[in-house]
């Protein structure tokens, strides 16, 4: 017989029991003689039994998993929150399938649609933005949903996030006690609502309150070569101070003001505002906003646990405190 084949029947046939028996012991019901215990678990490991979640199920309609949206494998920022949430699924006995939509290689609401039909119990959703095609595909279910580091306008979805207005207020005032005048933001899409309701708004405000102009904000700077790419333009537009939303594309600002022959911060200061481990590793290191991406992860997937057990959950909208970490990118004065 193939391992593959083994099935609760198999087992309970092979130790004289019934399969309600093994279901209690594979479930650790402690509702079981220790020798039928024993030689229930003797005969699972002989035929390398392998429990389905789903199967295990099937009776109360629970699957005992979680489906874990990603937008990229490789971010950093993505893989530091999925930490904090694979620790609390553990602790809660989740199991946790990962979809990831890197490259748009499948519309966003036929990858979810894909999850849920996993008959997972719970979502939580990792995205810069949540697309309307991922609201439809959401609310055509009821299964939970936490968005873990998005923001959205959508408050019927619980989430947990930052302050990233005033976190970029920050940033910013930072580069301006500095004496930095020429302030600019860069952003991957400009379009998401961590963007276009945050980040964005917060550089206006903050350029006008201290008359600085309309100032400069680049979009679509997403990776390593469109930061590297983009320095010449901060050059040529007399830009002395960044604020950029991604780590990977501030290395890439960095890298190519340095091969520029110039210096990092004399003239130009680099702020980050993920702060995943790329920020701390470059030289200079760079100057961060340190989001609690571990402690994010974690509170998104406690809250999604009593979700899931119909818990009352008095705060879903959940800001946890930043801290803006100040490194060799910036003067600092």
């Amino acid at each position: 017989m193939r391992k593959q084949d083994i099935t609760i029947y198999d087992v309970a046939r092979e130790a004289k029991v019934s399969m309600a028996t093994v279901s209690r012991v594979v479930n650790g019901n402690t509702n079981v003689r220790k020798d039928t215990r024993e030689r229930v678990m003797e005969v699972i490991n002989r035929l390398h039994y392998q429990p389905n979640a789903v199967a295990q199920g099937l009776a109360s309609k629970r699957t005992t998993t979680v489906g874990l949206i990603v937008p990229d494998l490789t971010n950093l920022y993505f893989a530091e929150l999925s930490k904090g949430i694979d620790d609390i699924a553990l602790l809660y006995k989740y199991n946790i399938i990962i979809t990831s939509i890197e490259n748009r290689l499948m519309r966003e609401d036929q990858a979810i649609q894909g999850l849920l039909n996993k008959q997972v119990d719970g979502v939580i959703y990792m995205s810069n933005c949540l697309p309307k095609e991922a609201v439809e595909a959401f609310k055509r279910t009821d299964t939970p949903v936490v968005l873990a580091g998005t923001k959205d306008n959508h408050k019927e979805f619980p989430s947990v996030t930052i302050d990233y207005h005033k976190a970029d207020i920050e940033a910013l005032n930072l580069l301006y006690n500095d004496g930095r005048r020429n302030l600019a933001l860069v952003v991957g899409d400009a379009d998401a609502v961590v963007n276009a309701d945050c980040r964005i708004p917060a550089y206006k405000e903050f350029m006008a309150e201290h008359n600085l102009g309309e100032g400069k904000i680049y979009t679509n700077i997403k990776d390593h070569s469109d930061g590297y790419n983009l320095y010449s333009r901060l050059r040529q537009d007399g830009v002395d101070g960044v604020v950029v939303t991604r780590d990977i594309t501030a290395v890439g600002i960095l890298n190519s003001a340095i091969d520029a022959g110039q210096k990092v911060p004399d003239d130009l200061e680099i702020i980050t505002a993920s702060a995943t481990q790329i920020a701390s590793v470059v030289r200079p290191a760079l100057t961060a906003i340190r989001q609690p991406l571990y402690d994010m992860g974690a509170v998104a997937m406690r809250m999604l646990t009593k979700l899931m057990n119909n818990e009352e959950v008095v705060d879903t909208q959940i800001e946890l405190p930043y801290e803006l970490l100040k490194k060799q990118s910036t003067s600092n004065q």
